[in-house]
């Protein structure tokens, strides 16, 4: 958690320049390992503590018009529902001290949509289970302004036209509050070669997202990455440019939409 970094941290660095470059800052710090739900520091009080200590100072000194804590929290939910439980009260906590700080402030905590619904099928690596759904999650963070999740259908769905219309009109039945894509993705590379796709795919979901948000309440809706980067297939291709700098045909829907 960066947010006690106030010299050079990575949320001090984007809240700081968001004004010279006209961008809106959205910060997001984590406290977990998504990969086993390992505990990036043991949750005791004295970690609590700097934790709570640290969001309220960053939320005094640069008012940030949004802040999220916690990253696909329903991935730790999996992983050890003890810990989410305490990491639900933390973040209570912190919600408390950054409105009393920045009223204005959008605080929020983020859910992996595809694993909320219950859908573990393909790169997964399990089945999908209506049944296994994870809605009640919602429930338990009252305080948030917004609802925000990650989602990345490429890793279940083998083609946009697989997607169900009300892939993402769902949450609404759930939730009223305004809603967040804080991490939006879909692979157009060959591997893994038992779930390639195409950059045309990749433009179509792209047409395929805005169409099934259209008349949702969405305040932010983010594309993870622009350029192709080095890392494990499938997110190595969801660039909405090459890595040579050239556009994807999804950098102009992304554009248009």
């Amino acid at each position: 958690m960066e947010l006690s970094n106030l010299q050079n941290g990575g949320p001090v660095v984007v809240a700081s320049l968001a004004s010279t470059y006209g961008y809106i800052p959205v910060i997001e710090v984590q406290f977990f390992r998504q990969s086993d739900g390992s505990l990036l520091r043991p949750l005791d009080e004295p970690t609590r503590k700097m934790y709570v200590a640290s969001a309220a100072t960053f939320a005094e000194r640069f008012k940030p018009p949004y802040l999220g804590f916690g990253i696909e929290v329903n991935v730790l939910y999996e992983k050890s529902p003890t810990v989410f439980d305490d990491f639900v009260s933390l973040y209570d906590q912190a919600y408390d001290v950054v409105k009393a700080k920045s009223p204005s402030t959008r605080v929020y905590t983020v859910f992996q949509l595809e694993k909320m619904k219950g859908l573990n099928d393909g790169l997964f690596g399990g089945q999908n289970d209506p049944s296994k759904a994870e809605w009640s999650l919602l429930e338990r963070f009252p305080k948030s302004d917004l609802i925000a999740f990650t989602t990345y259908p490429s890793l279940v769905f083998r083609e946009p036209s697989a997607i169900s219309s009300d892939h993402y009109s769902q949450i609404s039945v759930h939730m009223s509050k305004p809603v967040a894509f804080t991490e939006i993705g879909w692979h157009s590379g060959s591997h893994p070669s038992a779930w390639a796709s195409s950059e045309a795919s990749q433009a179509e979901f792209v047409r395929t997202f805005f169409g099934l948000t259209k008349g949702m309440n969405v305040q932010l809706a983010i594309w993870s990455f622009l350029y192709d980067l080095n890392l494990q297939a499938p997110f190595d291709s969801m660039g909405l440019i090459r890595a040579a700098g050239t556009a994807k045909p999804a950098w102009n829907e992304w554009v248009a939409g």
